[in-house]
């Protein structure tokens, strides 16, 4: 893959499927040719201050915060293929402003709701943030894409579980048992339990990158990550079948990207094992009791 590049002036390491980058996104990105990107998943930082090791999600103020993404965007859109696909995840407060430029600028084929079980920050003075938006765009509307519904299929919870039959069609038929998903989208966030948990603070979960895959690209396309973090993107891409471009400018989720892409388990000597560290100090309830407390009130009871 590296043939799509003009130039590789960065760290990366590579194999037949894919190629870990470490380095600045909008420097990798102007170094890729034009029209050579299949799919783009983009999930930057925030603009929220939250701690990415490098200082890297906080900016003096939203218009430049912004000023970057539009940057970014662009570069994003030159690498695409004609018909290729854009996702592009942020914060409820920043998407207005995004959407409007990628609406002035590009077409915008879905706006998608990812919806999960509880908010992060449980707030006396507001409600809490349940979900986070999702835009799905393309370079044009007259520009043909990739969506293979049936590869996305999910349980109809419709007339078909109780045996019914749909009087509309002709001839009359039994209610479909799956559909295609709608825009709103009920997937748990990954939590610490969880066996793809890995050590970075806005991990996104498998499933969501999955369908997205799954519906926007095919065996042996390329996949871009421009701000990979824990590299779930290129970790699914490579299960399915693609072929993934994963960007990080932390060297720690470089070395979680260089893992789970199944590049090497080595890093300059060092074993690269996963890290179940959690990426808050905000424990559960759970994580309250050491296995030993537990082991002691147990052997209480029992007396």
């Amino acid at each position: 893959m590296e043939s799509i590049f003009n130039t590789m002036n960065f760290e990366y390491v590579a194999n037949n499927e894919s190629i870990v980058i470490l380095g600045d996104s909008i420097e990798v990105l102007k170094q890729l040719k034009d029209k050579v990107i299949d799919l783009i998943f983009a999930d930057p930082p925030y603009n929220l201050g939250k701690d990415f090791g490098n200082g890297s999600d906080n900016w003096s103020d939203r218009e430049r915060y912004l000023e970057w993404c539009y940057r970014w965007i662009d570069e994003c859109f030159r690498v695409l293929k004609d018909n290729g696909t854009f996702y592009l995840m942020n914060s409820t407060q920043n998407m207005p402003f995004i959407s409007v430029y990628l609406q002035k600028k590009y077409n915008i084929i879905n706006d998608i709701i990812w919806y999960y079980d509880s908010s992060g920050v449980q707030s006396k003075k507001k409600f809490g943030s349940l979900y986070e938006p999702i835009i799905m765009a393309n370079k044009s509307a007259k520009n043909s894409y990739t969506f293979n519904w049936q590869d996305i299929l999910v349980e109809a919870k419709t007339g078909a579980k109780r045996n019914l039959i749909d009087y509309r069609k002709t001839p009359p038929q039994p209610y479909n048992n799956e559909k295609v998903p709608g825009n709103v989208w009920g997937i748990p966030r990954v939590r610490y339990k969880m066996d793809e948990y890995e050590n970075h603070p806005t991990q996104k979960p498998e499933a969501l990158l999955e369908r997205i895959i799954k519906a926007s690209s095919n065996p042996g396309d390329i996949v871009l990550d421009p701000f990979s973090g824990s590299f779930t993107t290129s970790a699914v891409a490579v299960r399915l079948g693609g072929k993934s471009i994963g960007i990080d400018l932390n060297e720690e989720y470089y070395k979680i990207g260089i893992r789970r892409s199944g590049i090497s388990n080595t890093y300059k000597g060092e074993q690269l094992i996963k890290d179940k560290g959690r990426k808050t100090k905000n424990k559960s309830k759970k994580d309250h009791f050491s296995e030993e407390d537990i082991g002691n009130y147990i052997q209480i009871l029992i007396e």
